[in-house]
């Protein structure tokens, strides 16, 4: 009974940690870190270039990218993505479908979806009389979801756009909590010669997320540390605005070439371990570029994500984040594929992404 005892004991422990941590790290009022799932990214061509795309954005895509850049697509367009993450533990796929309303505004939805499934739950696997029974053992899932609205239109001024986003975020960790979260993105874009520019602001009036977590459940795995964690997590999280700033040109080589090149500045206002960082704001820099053959093929390189890692004597490093990628284009379908590290975790594996793009005005009469 000694034995079976210690091991409920660390059977709670264990879950405990790995399924109410995320709950516990991230529900707390005003942190600076929370719904991070949506800093990922979508679009193999986008993730290709670092995600340096907030000025040159001009598809489906932009929904996510820079809304104002929905304004550049003249039919209806739709857009699909999947990504395998941690070495297949996770799945992160994104679905999209934008359309023109006119010739000055265009309006698009999307879906994100992160999910980890088929996790054990195993809270119920010592009956009452201490006895192990696996077959009291269920799966649930830990997945985190996105809806955006976006719209987006010309402005008086020549050459520039402007959109915005709403987004309903969805957060489940099986039966033992859950959330609904609101917010908004803004963003503008201006050309002039061949120089285009971008401003993408997320989460412009904070993003809530309001947290509903099962007490029965929790009370089963609450007292896995006597002592400690005896409360229900806060319930209320908020996720700070981010400003993104880009800037690209354009050039043509030759007859059947083309180069593109865009720089971006990723701001958060707080400190972290970025290249550049102060307590009132932070800097990421972050470079992409694209060469194209006739707008058919299309290689992409870019470089971001510069941190200072503390090595264990203390000392600071600074490392970097390269992504690669290629496209292909014909007849209205364009397939991209992009190598790269989507959870911008350091030394984690770089994931496979592929996307497929569907553009229906070239299969109008």
């Amino acid at each position: 009974m000694f034995v079976t005892d210690n091991f409920h004991s660390l059977k709670q422990k264990i879950l405990f940690f790995i399924l109410l941590s995320p709950l516990l790290l991230s529900a707390q009022a005003f942190r600076s870190y929370s719904n991070e799932f949506l800093t990922i990214g979508v679009d193999a061509a986008g993730l290709g270039m670092s995600k340096s795309v907030v000025a040159t954005t001009n598809d489906v895509n932009s929904i996510y990218w820079n809304p104002a850049g929905l304004v550049g697509i003249e039919d209806y367009q739709g857009s699909l993505m999947h990504a395998s993450y941690f070495a297949g533990i996770a799945n992160y796929n994104h679905a999209s479908f934008a359309m023109p309303i006119d010739k000055e505004s265009a309006v698009g939805v999307s879906i994100i979806r992160f999910g980890v499934d088929d996790i054990l739950n195993t809270t119920e696997l010592i009956d009452s009389d201490g006895n192990i029974d696996y077959n009291r053992i269920q799966l649930f899932s830990s997945v985190d979801y996105a809806f955006n609205f976006a719209y987006a239109r010309n402005l008086i001024f020549k050459d520039v756009k402007f959109g915005v986003n709403a987004k309903i975020v969805r957060r489940i960790i099986g039966d033992f909590a859950s959330s609904y979260g609101f917010g908004f993105d803004a963003g503008i874009q201006f050309e002039r010669n061949s120089w285009k520019f971008g401003l993408m602001a997320r989460d412009i009036t904070t993003t809530f997320n309001s947290w509903a977590i099962n007490e029965d459940e929790f009370n089963k795995i609450k007292d896995a540390i006597p002592g400690e964690n005896q409360d229900l997590p806060e319930t209320t999280e908020i996720t700070k605005p981010k400003l993104q700033l880009g800037v690209a040109k354009s050039w043509r080589i030759g007859r059947m070439f083309n180069l593109l090149s865009e720089a971006n500045a990723n701001m958060r206002f707080t400190k972290t371990n970025d290249i550049f960082s102060s307590d009132v704001v932070s800097i990421d820099p972050a470079m992409g570029f694209q060469l194209d053959y006739d707008e058919l093929v299309f290689l992409r390189a870019g470089v971001g994500n510069f941190q200072y890692i503390t090595e264990f004597d203390n000392s600071k490093s600074l490392s970097m984040q390269p992504n690669f990628g290629v496209g292909f284009k014909y007849n209205g379908i364009k397939i991209d594929y992009a190598l790269t590290n989507i959870g911008s975790v350091g030394n984690a594996l770089y994931s496979n992404i592929f996307s497929i793009t569907i553009d229906y005005s070239f299969f109008r009469p």
